[in-house]
């Protein structure tokens, strides 16, 4: 991904801001929007959004989970089979 082709003053923004909404829905890259030179913001469209807030959510998950694994909280995969085994059976059995 190359963020440097997506980078727009914010007068640009001011102007055009529906043609830049256009782009960044066609393309699903975000546009960063610089003022006096510096990158202040970013556009995006909201799938991508919802993507990327999805992943990050599952990394924390996932870190979280490690976090315990190294405490040693977690329980092994044989053991998480079993449960879930036991937890359909009660449910067949109503």
């Amino acid at each position: 991904m190359n963020y440097a082709e997506g980078i727009e003053p914010v007068t640009v923004l001011k102007t055009r801001s529906a043609e830049l909404i256009r782009l960044a829905r066609q393309t699903g890259q975000p546009i960063i929007i610089t003022q006096n030179g510096k990158p202040t913001a970013v556009l995006q469209d909201v799938e991508s959004f919802q993507r990327q807030r999805e992943a990050l959510t599952l990394l924390k998950i996932l870190a979280k989970g490690d976090q315990e694994l190294g405490e040693g909280r977690g329980i092994s995969h044989d053991e998480v089979l079993a449960r879930i085994q036991r937890k359909l059976e009660d449910l067949e059995r109503g």
